[in-house]
């Protein structure tokens, strides 16, 4: 199974998101790191936007930021919303298939049931439990201060 480019670019958005809890973040920003299309993007933050998981403000110091917390988001949830369909091959499509298999041919109940283990996975995933950890070999950065001096009157 594979993913649209724009379940991609919800899942970095969110990802990058999550990240910065701490301030606000542009979609110029995401566009940037990621070298994707604004414009696409903007479509990703409408429609996240729509979903009540981002938070959009304008103005001139305007950007997103995440209006759940990460671990209310759930991974399964985001991946059916922003995705069309799960075909996986011909026999799923509603509108009909030419293939002359179709009725006798037991491939689509396991690719079904394929499916819906690859969905379960996702469902027991929260974008908490996506974001990057910390690397443990990174040492926090600690500025030395010279000892105050005392003075002698």
């Amino acid at each position: 199974m594979r993913l649209t480019t724009f379940t991609d670019y919800t899942l970095r958005t969110l990802i990058h998101l999550g990240m910065h809890r701490d301030r606000l973040v542009t979609i110029q920003e995401i566009a940037d790191l990621h070298a994707i299309s604004k414009n696409h993007l903007m479509k990703v933050v409408y429609q996240l936007g729509l979903a009540g998981v981002v938070e959009t403000l304008r103005g001139r110091n305007g950007g997103l930021r995440l209006k759940l917390e990460p671990e209310q988001i759930n991974i399964g949830a985001i991946v059916r919303a922003s995705e069309t369909d799960f075909y996986m091959a011909e026999c799923f499509n509603p509108a009909g298939s030419s293939c002359g298999l179709s009725g006798g041919c037991r491939l689509q109940d396991v690719l079904v049931d394929a499916t819906d283990a690859y969905l379960a996975v996702l469902d027991n995933q929260t974008l908490a439990s996506v974001l990057p950890r910390p690397r443990p070999d990174a040492v926090p950065v600690q500025f030395y201060t010279k000892p105050a001096t005392r003075q002698v009157a």
